[in-house]
């Protein structure tokens, strides 16, 4: 049986924003011209806060881009409403001095702050999984006690830490919304515990189905219900046949040697998430569709999310609405390049769905 938390016939629509040097014209080609410097980033967050996006995943990367967290503080004063999703490495920076970062976030920001936390290898680090996901659930512990409790009273493997909450304390979120994914087993266990969004990224439809059901039912056993949160690429036109063509043409420069050496860039490269949208793409047919509408060729440049949706706006809106009939209560997109796919789905299809903020929702829920 599958238990979300809203059950309000809504979702929580967001846009991504390029901390990495992935913005392109064409996959696999590096774009000077799009490289993530601030002017770039802050023009892409103001496209989607202007289309009345809800949030913007912000990524975490080492070797390009900037930092995630230091972008959000110098964008916010620069936005209307969106909230920026801070991907958060666990472990980079010691629990009670990201608490406090937070929190300061939150009143820059009169609570517009998501959490995407996550547990990749530390940059320059190898560790096995029951290491990382160790150290990020006891993380995330820490943060949601100083979130939610009088005193932070933590003693694990880890960290050892016992110390007043009061720095820790979002004044206008309470406690930020924390997106949090990963198909191993560990992790499911930390969504399960700690997450208040359990984000996925594309398969066949019936196979997130099983996986919502999964972390659903181990969620329940921890006396939680949670959400779900699915990031996927978008190509959307007003026919598609358009968005078809613009597909074959977003890969027509690509260069397998060059491919391979941009996917090998990112930290979670090697990762279980990944090994499965690599064997989804190898069941693909002639064009790179694992089912209708879902084109895996961004997979061959991009580790993470490997598809996106490829279709006319009506399909487009239609296929939400089926990955919503399955539980899904948040999406998070992105498209080649940022602002112009950004404006394509701001236009065509945004505005036809029922788009609202799963953090407001809950503090309306807890009001009543």
């Amino acid at each position: 049986m599958i238990h979300i938390k809203t059950t309000e016939r809504i979702a929580e629509f967001s846009w991504f924003d390029d901390m990495s040097d992935g913005d392109t014209e064409f996959l696999g080609e590096r774009d000077p011209g799009r490289r993530s410097s601030f002017p770039h980033c802050l023009d892409i967050i103001q496209t989607a806060d202007k289309h009345g996006f809800r949030g913007i995943l912000l990524p975490a990367a080492y070797d390009t881009g900037m930092d995630p967290l230091t972008f959000a503080a110098a964008a916010l004063p620069l936005t209307r409403q969106i909230k920026p999703i801070v991907a958060l490495r666990m472990g980079e920076i010691y629990p009670t001095t990201l608490s406090r970062a937070i929190s300061t976030l939150d009143e820059v920001s009169q609570g517009r702050v998501i959490i995407n936390a996550i547990s990749s290898d530390l940059p320059g680090q190898k560790t096995d999984a029951q290491t990382r996901y160790g150290r990020t659930g006891e993380i995330l512990n820490i943060l949601r006690q100083g979130w939610e409790k009088d005193e932070i009273r933590f003693d694990g493997s880890f960290y050892n830490i016992h110390l007043d909450s009061a720095p820790a304390k979002c004044r206008y979120s309470g406690s930020p919304l924390v997106y949090f994914g990963g198909i191993s087993p560990e992790a499911k266990e930390i969504a399960a515990q700690y997450a208040d969004v359990y984000l996925m990224w594309p398969e066949k439809m019936e196979m997130m189905r099983q996986t919502i059901e999964d972390v659903s039912e181990r969620a329940y056993k921890h006396g939680r219900v949670i959400d779900f949160g699915l990031r996927i690429h978008m190509i959307v036109r007003e026919t598609e046949s358009e968005a078809r063509a613009y597909a074959r043409r977003l890969v027509s420069r690509l260069n397998d040697t060059e491919a391979y050496a941009q996917r090998a860039r990112h930290q979670d490269a090697v990762s279980y998430g990944v090994f499965r949208q690599d064997e989804l793409r190898k069941g693909a047919d002639s064009e790179g569709f694992i089912e209708p509408l879902v084109w895996s060729s961004v997979g061959k440049v991009f580790s993470g999310c490997g598809s996106a949706l490829v279709g006319s706006a009506a399909q487009v809106q239609d296929k939400l609405q089926q990955y919503m009939d399955i539980g899904f209560r948040a999406f998070i997109h992105s498209g080649f390049p940022l602002r112009e796919e950004c404006d394509h789905f701001g236009n065509l299809v945004l505005p036809h769905m029922p788009n609202a903020c799963l953090g407001d929702v809950y503090r309306e829920k807890c009001a009543v």
